[in-house]
């Protein structure tokens, strides 16, 4: 039989691989070393038996010989070959008994055949093994076969260096600084492992799309991704098993990855080399493996299969061809308009709902949702423009998503999930008048009723306008509040009083801005505010407002920074706080002039203020809160250099007696977030206390959580205090500016605290409560921190990517995940 990509062995196939391996030593090493190379005949099997390399040739292949890695506890008739290292160049079994697999004493993975000749060799990183030897080669359980120094640190891996499958917690590098690097190969046949048609990468033009490719067409979109730094969540879910998908985006380098659930049955994502990206489980029950997930899925998934201004209708029982409004079908399953474009004519733009926006658009970057509207309006050409919901963007994307087309719209979806407004151009007027009495008699009548309107207005008093007013605005609010808006006590600011306080918004007030939104400076009465204007193209700007104004209306603590009142005026959401002038503490923490301002005395104090603010949330206060983006970038400093904590946007509340909560939207700040909340979507007052932990080991350090220009050889600060501090030396993790005029018994502590806080299993780190407790009495014992999160040997290779990624048509995708 034929299976899924990958080049699934077929009965034809079973006498060579007994050939091969029917005399194999009983041994089950899974190294390779300089004095230990491999041949046919013998093969590496990982630690727990799950996967083994060795020498393989496919049926039908005029008998070439490769080197592969498999799951080695599936029968041989259904074995799959998950990795090839000489696809290009194929030894011959002829010469199989001198062909070898070396470690070079280049410390280089060499594969040689008979005469000597190179057949595949790996490229390490050089930096890392300059003058040094006795590198060896070892087989995970994970699948990953990597090469190492003595000294543990890897200079490649098979994870890097993929052909057709991705494997769970494989790191799959999709771009470095804008450019195309890596990406997934199929088969040329099912038993011919070189190099196929079809591939699966990034698009290069814009890195937004990742795509299978049939030679350097485009075949089947997967996903259209947002731009966000981390994005993730369940992507697939079945009886046996939950699916996950993480994208990173670090500025520079783009990684995807799948991880699974424990306990799932074995798992492999693979471009079949009929250009089917397939996902797979294997069964024991059927001993095979079962297909859970495929793309394209009939024709209706291939790239342009609807033709120009064609959309694939999927939010039906069967995928059908439709054409966009304004278009209809011409007799030759192609659309026309009803109405064609001229330039100079009059023209209107019609949203479509739901839409996966076309391929071959053009990113403008840096400018509102008006502006887009605008700048597609200005051009002729423009045929249609979309702006994503981009408000809870990372803080290494762009704020905004404006995409725009010209010519032709080709690859569009209508979905149940996940869909944009798509702005499509028409011609005409955006409706078309009846009769010439309507021309007349409408307008008329709008400007009677604006009149009376306006009129009644000024009639009433001043007193009874704004209960109306709070009346209108608590019920806008409630929806978005668990803890209901009838009670809520706070000022409502009229929008011509926030105008003349921020001087219309101008630039010079502008303190900076978020991904909701921008922050002003202003002066209301005597008193200095700080203003918060949400993005009219924020389309989670509601929630957020609502969230806000509510919490903090209602949490009173001296570590929480105060809301002074509020505004609704048209579309604008305006929030008015506490004028913090000495801002935010990454401003201090992370400035290589302004981090001496912070002594040690200060940064204690920011340290224990933070837990207290945390403890109310999740303790003292009526209901308990998740904050879900505990930042340092969220942690605002008054004239005294004390804490209070801000942006409840994204806080979550618990009543009664509930003690964790699950989402399919992941909401936080790559790095923050803790393992538990990343890979399931689950929170708790736990996350909150990982984020602490990290604040924590920041603060003391003067590092930010991802600094690998710092930490040399560490994928994060939580790996490289645990390392530090596992060798006794945690003393080097203090910030220099600090180091010599600090207690250090305190700062230790300090250390020891945050690493209890960022252990990987959320039941062993501590509630705030005792948090708070520890740090305020130095007496009190500490029990010994766990290894963080990401950080077992198992995982260390892969420790820099555990985040995600948006789908644009899936029903089980997540919504993005968030830097804010």
């Amino acid at each position: 039989m034929v299976g899924n990509g990958g080049g699934i062995m077929n009965m034809s196939y079973f006498p060579v691989f007994i050939l091969l391996f029917l005399f194999s030593s009983c041994k089950s090493d899974d190294q390779l070393t300089q004095a230990k190379p491999l041949s046919p005949g013998n093969m590496l099997v990982s630690k727990e038996g799950t996967f083994a390399l060795g020498f393989f040739s496919p049926a039908n292949s005029n008998r070439n010989l490769y080197v592969g890695i498999w799951y080695n506890n599936i029968p041989e008739r259904n074995r799959n070959i998950l990795w090839v290292a000489n696809r290009d160049k194929p030894a011959t079994t002829t010469s199989s008994a001198m062909t070898t697999l070396m470690v070079s004493n280049s410390s280089n993975l060499v594969l040689l055949d008979l005469k000597g000749q190179t057949l595949w060799m790996t490229k390490n990183n050089m930096s890392a093994a300059q003058g040094l030897g006795g590198a060896y080669a070892v087989l995970l359980d994970t699948g990953n076969f990597v090469l190492r120094l003595p000294n543990g640190t890897i200079i490649w891996q098979s994870f890097d260096d993929p052909t057709d499958t991705a494997l769970p917690g494989m790191r799959f590098l999709l771009s470095n600084k804008a450019h195309a690097v890596g990406r997934l190969v199929a088969w040329k046949g099912p038993n011919d492992p070189s190099p196929g048609e079809f591939s699966f990468s990034v698009d290069p033009s814009s890195n937004l799309e990742i795509i299978t490719w049939n030679g350097t067409k485009p075949y089947c979109r997967i996903i259209v991704w947002n731009g966000v730094s981390v994005s993730g969540g369940t992507y697939l879910r079945n009886t046996s098993s939950v699916m996950y998908r993480t994208i990173i985006n670090t500025g520079d380098m783009f990684y995807m990855m799948f991880t699974v659930s424990d306990g799932s049955p074995y798992t492999r994502v693979t471009l079949d080399y009929t250009g089917a990206f397939r996902i797979l489980t294997w069964s024991n029950y059927s001993s095979s493996w079962t297909t859970i997930s495929e793309k394209p899925s009939g024709s209706y998934g291939v790239y342009g299969s609807c033709g120009p201004f064609g959309y694939a209708d999927f939010t039906g029982a069967v995928p059908t061809c439709q054409c966009l409004d304004g278009f209809k079908h011409d007799g030759l399953n192609s659309c026309q308009r009803v109405e064609e474009l001229k330039c100079g004519k009059r023209s209107h733009f019609v949203a479509l709902p739901g839409m996966r926006v076309p391929g071959k658009f053009l990113h403008i970057q840096n400018i509102s949702f008006e502006q887009c509207a605008g700048e597609c309006n200005r051009n002729c050409s423009c045929t249609a423009y979309a702006y994503a919901n981009l408000s809870n963007a990372g803080t290494l994307a762009d704020q905004t998503r404006c995409l725009v087309w010209t010519g032709e719209l080709v690859d569009t979806w209508k979905t149940t999930f996940n869909g944009e407004n798509l702005y499509i151009r028409l011609a005409g007027s955006p409706v078309h008048e009846k009769s010439s009495l309507a021309k007349t008699v409408l307008p008329i009548i709008a400007c009677l009723l604006i009149l009376c309107i306006a009129v009644v207005l000024r009639c009433k008093n001043r007193g009874k306008n704004k209960k109306i007013l709070k009346k209108l605005m608590l019920g806008y609010l409630s929806p978005s509040s668990e803890l209901g808006g009838e009670n809520v006590e706070f000022p409502f600011l009229s929008f011509k009083d926030i105008i003349s306080a921020t001087h219309n918004f101008s630039d010079s007030c502008m303190l900076g801005r978020g991904g909701f939104g921008k922050v002003y400076k202003g002066i209301l009465g005597d008193r200095e505010v700080a203003i918060k204007r949400l993005s009219n193209g924020s389309g989670q700007g509601t929630e957020e407002f609502g969230n806000e104004v509510v919490l903090i209306a209602k949490l009173q603590h001296r570590n929480l920074v105060r809301l002074l009142g509020c505004c609704i005026h048209e579309d604008e959401k305006l929030l008015v706080y506490e004028y913090m002038p000495n801002r935010s503490l990454d401003a201090f923490l992370f400035d290589a002039t302004r981090r001496y301002a912070l002594d040690w005395l200060t940064r204690f104090k920011i340290i224990k203020g933070v837990a207290r603010g945390l403890l109310y949330l999740h303790q003292d206060s009526r209901l308990t809160i998740i904050h879900r983006d505990l930042k340092a970038s969220n942690i605002l400093l008054d004239k005294e250099m004390s804490p209070k904590i801000s942006d409840f946007g994204m806080a979550r509340i618990f009543g009664g007696n509930q003690q964790q909560g699950n989402t399919i939207r992941v909401v936080g700040t790559y790095g923050y977030m803790s393992p538990e909340y990343v890979m399931s979507g689950a929170f708790s007052v736990k996350s909150d206390t990982y984020s602490f932990g990290v604040l924590l080991l920041e603060i003391v350090s003067g590092l930010k959580i991802s600094s690998p220009q710092l930490i040399t050889n560490f994928p994060n600060l939580t790996s490289y205090a645990w390392k530090l501090w596992e060798d006794g030396i945690a003393r080097e993790l203090v910030d220099s500016s600090v180091l010599d005029s600090c207690p250090l018994h305190e700062v230790l502590r300090c250390i020891h605290v945050g690493l209890l806080c960022v252990q990987d299993h959320s039941d062993a780190r501590p509630l705030m409560s005792s948090v708070v407790f520890m740090l305020e009495n130095e007496t009190t014992f500490l029990p010994e921190p766990e290894q963080p999160a990401y950080f077992s040997p198992r995982n260390h290779e892969n420790a820099h990517a555990r985040e995600t990624m948006e789908n644009s048509f899936n029903a089980m995708s997540i919504t993005t995940l968030v830097g804010r």
